[in-house]
């Protein structure tokens, strides 16, 4: 099989871009509506939105590659970051590195990428690893770099990538067309975004760590195109649709014409933007549920509020029950009712379903944005 790099023309890819205006505008949209909502936000709320965001990056980044984290440990380590109380969580050297590196993506966004900022990425995310023979520089094994799947006897090869003998002047290349194509006014950002993920991950430059450090130039990419630090949930939107994902880069990897995956990757990202956008939301209404009810709320009612924001704007699926409200607040059935009783008179909750299959969710429509 030729893989795209093997191509004459390589790295000369070309796509339909009839579409990218009208997807541009809605990017544009996006992004207005999360500016235009964190206004909304004090300075503490603010930060605890970039926690919870960067959590879930940090989270699904890994998860996606088949690692999982301590959530609480990152958690831990986000909040010193940003400067809220924390607990002292220990935290293990991979999910110190993988932290640091998504800080960084998130804080100097602005420098213009180049071989050591990569090199210095991939020493983050490979924090503590003992079983690679390159890390913070590119590979050098003489081995064929391929993505494979199945048992022995019957693996299938998704896609080799250039040998390493190629490596640094691939990156070299590389390196050279992603700053150039900031200023490319051809280029929208979800182009320059989309691009710049393929493109580097047709290369495969490390030896391991590739997918996420690919992720990362995603955000720092767009983090650039709006001249500050993006807020969405590119991982988690990836995890979601992860064979999608996978299948769109495998389809674009043996040749140039790449409008499936520029189509595919870009609404990824805009729909990574409407998540976060809902996020922000979130965030915003939980602060006005809080300042119009805390004075109404007992301990174990204020306990059991503050663990079902926990869960995020998807929340409790399937709502609260009075046992569910017991567990988390420690307390008798009949304390538990009568808590329950107060909250939906309250209007605090609003519940559904009889007997066994009562529900009860925020009625998070009783305050205002």
């Amino acid at each position: 099989m030729t893989w795209n790099w093997q191509h004459r023309n390589w790295p000369n890819f070309e796509w339909d871009r009839t579409e990218f205006k009208k997807l541009d505008q809605q990017f544009y949209l996006l992004v207005g509506e999360a500016i235009g909502s964190i206004k909304y936000l004090s300075q503490e709320d603010l930060s605890q939105l970039r926690v919870e965001l960067l959590l879930n990056e940090v989270m699904n980044t890994s998860e996606i590659e088949g690692e999982l984290l301590d959530r609480d440990s990152v958690q831990s380590s986000l909040r010193k970051a940003f400067g809220l109380q924390a607990n002292r969580s220990p935290v293990s050297p991979v999910e110190a590195g993988v932290v640091e590196m998504m800080l960084d993506v998130y804080a100097n966004f602005q420098q213009t990428l180049s071989h050591q900022s990569l090199w210095d990425w991939h020493a983050m995310l490979m924090n503590g690893r003992r079983d690679l023979l390159s890390i913070g520089a590119y590979r050098n094994h003489d081995d064929s770099m391929q993505i494979i799947s199945g048992p022995i006897g019957r693996r299938r090869v998704h896609f080799e990538a250039p040998p390493s003998a190629r490596v640094s002047e691939e990156m070299d290349q590389f390196v050279n067309w992603y700053n150039s194509a900031l200023t490319d006014s051809e280029l929208t950002p979800l182009e320059r975004a989309s691009l710049s993920h393929l493109y580097f991950e047709s290369i495969h430059p490390f030896e391991d760590g590739n997918g996420r450090i690919g992720r990362a130039l995603v955000e720092k990419s767009l983090s650039q195109s709006i001249g500050d630090p993006i807020l969405l949930a590119l991982s988690k939107r990836i995890f979601e649709a992860k064979k999608e994902y996978y299948q769109a880069l495998h389809h674009n990897s043996t040749g140039l014409e790449i409008s499936n995956w520029m189509s595919f990757f870009s609404k990824t990202i805009l729909e990574s933007l409407r998540f976060a956008q809902r996020h922000i939301e979130f965030i915003i209404k939980k602060a006005q549920f809080l300042d119009k009810y805390k004075h109404d709320l007992n301990e174990r009612q204020l306990k059991c509020v503050m663990r079902m924001f926990e869960a995020g704007p998807e929340g409790f699926v399937g709502g609260l029950s009075a046992k569910n409200y017991r567990t988390i607040t420690k307390t008798t059935a009949a304390t538990a009712t009568r808590d329950l009783t107060q909250l939906v008179i309250i209007k605090a909750f609003h519940k559904s379903g009889e007997l066994k299959g009562t529900r009860y969710f925020f009625n998070l429509d009783q305050v205002n944005i």
